[in-house]
């Protein structure tokens, strides 16, 4: 494939509003689905040059990297990609355009042709593709991405030989000879019990997980994750960098940075970044009639139907729980959220809110937050910057419409 080709991926209005709030603060594009994040993805299976076309304010943090006549491969950045689909995107001549039934895939041309473009136009020909349309794709998405990603990165080689203290349900290799534990350099694996018998377990660099912690995959656990001792982690579950997890997990997507690292349930779930559960807290996955969920949608406004009978908690970047907090079943939390107290809260809790069930919610004001996530930030070693606080402000200021 050539290596000099520029792509770029997009963001449409309606994409990015189904996807609040974790949209808010990064490209659908960088949203993690598996082991890896989209963009990562696409750079697997078509290399190149990559840049963003998104929403204007984060346009400053994720600019677009192509002139305005200059010819480029713009890609929808919720489009899952395989093998099949990178080939029949890097085939398109210029002006050619790849759509399915929700609108443009691919185009190559250049911005400002794109710029003509109708994304939501669609055409029923050809085979529809992999898309996270709403948050619970990313979850739902996520056992089959992990899979995916695995067969990507396992082809490198056999990665670390499991520890001798490790217990190992399921063959340790595919029919393939493809190993199904793959341990990446650095990571310390010991006393924990993996099995493989439905699913391959990816283990990061420098990665942790300790004595008698249990893992059934499929299961990724990215660079410098940390699973703690005793914790359960059921398939399709993915805890992103830097993450510190403990309790029960099941089909869990954490982004990155953030904690649940005591006992607590979680599960069909998204948790963004810089996010903190405290201990004990727990999130519902199911109503108790068994009835299919509805659940807060951005875009319109509203609580919207699902056909999910399992959806748990939706947590935007930088929000906060207090220990033995409850969630009902699907509840969407946005960003820079401080939630504590008995009860349970009501099932859409908007941005930079803070309170109880009991005691109600006040606003967080947008100085306090910044303080307090430039305290978490540089716990990891990392600067809030003047861009990350221009994007904050303006979510401040969007937000004010949904109180």
């Amino acid at each position: 494939m050539n290596n000099e080709v520029k792509v770029v991926l997009f963001d449409t209005f309606e994409s990015f509003e189904n996807l609040l709030p974790l949209s808010y603060t990064r490209p659908v594009a960088d949203f993690r689905v598996g082991i890896m994040t989209i963009r990562e993805k696409w750079e697997h299976y078509l290399p190149g040059n990559y840049s963003y076309k998104t929403t204007e304010y984060l346009g400053e943090k994720f600019p677009v990297a192509v002139s305005a006549d200059e010819e480029a491969v713009f890609v929808a950045g919720n489009v899952l990609p395989d093998e099949d689909l990178a080939a029949r995107v890097l085939a398109l001549e210029s002006g050619g355009a790849l759509r399915d039934r929700s609108g443009l895939v691919a185009f190559r041309g250049s911005l400002r042709q794109f710029g003509e473009l109708d994304p939501a136009e669609s055409s029923v020909e050809g085979d529809e593709v992999s898309r996270i349309q709403y948050v619970y794709d990313v979850f739902r998405e996520n056992g089959q991405e992990i899979c995916r990603d695995y067969d990507l990165l396992a082809k490198r080689g056999k990665g670390q030989a499991p520890d001798a203290s490790v217990t190992i349900i399921g063959s340790v290799e595919s029919s393939g000879g493809m190993p199904r534990i793959y341990i990446e350099d650095g990571a310390v694996v010991e006393g924990a019990v993996l099995n493989v018998k439905n699913g391959p377990i990816y283990i990061g660099k420098d990665a942790v997980v300790m004595e008698g912690a249990c893992l059934r995959g499929p299961v990724a656990l990215c660079d410098n994750a940390v699973v703690r001792m005793g914790a359960k982690v059921y398939g399709s579950t993915t805890i992103g960098p830097y993450c510190k997890v403990g309790g029960e997990l099941d089909n869990a997507v954490m982004f990155g940075f953030s904690n649940k690292a005591h006992d607590g349930y979680l599960g069909n779930a998204v948790i963004g970044e810089w996010c903190n559960l405290g201990a004990g807290a727990n999130a519902s996955n199911l109503k108790n009639d068994y009835t299919k969920i509805r659940i807060w949608n951005y875009h319109t406004q509203r609580f919207m139907r699902t056909d999910l009978q399992f959806c748990g908690l939706i947590m935007g970047d930088h929000s906060k729980a207090g220990i033995n907090t409850m969630f009902n079943t699907a509840t969407v939390v946005g960003v820079g959220v401080n939630l504590h107290g008995a009860g349970f809260p009501r099932t859409f809790i908007p941005s930079f809110s803070s309170g109880s069930p009991e005691g109600g919610f006040d606003n967080v004001s947008i100085d306090k937050f910044m303080d307090t996530a430039g305290m978490v930030m540089q716990r990891r070693g990392l600067a809030l910057t003047d861009v990350d606080r221009r994007i904050f402000d303006t979510i401040y200021r969007s937000a004010a419409r949904f109180k």
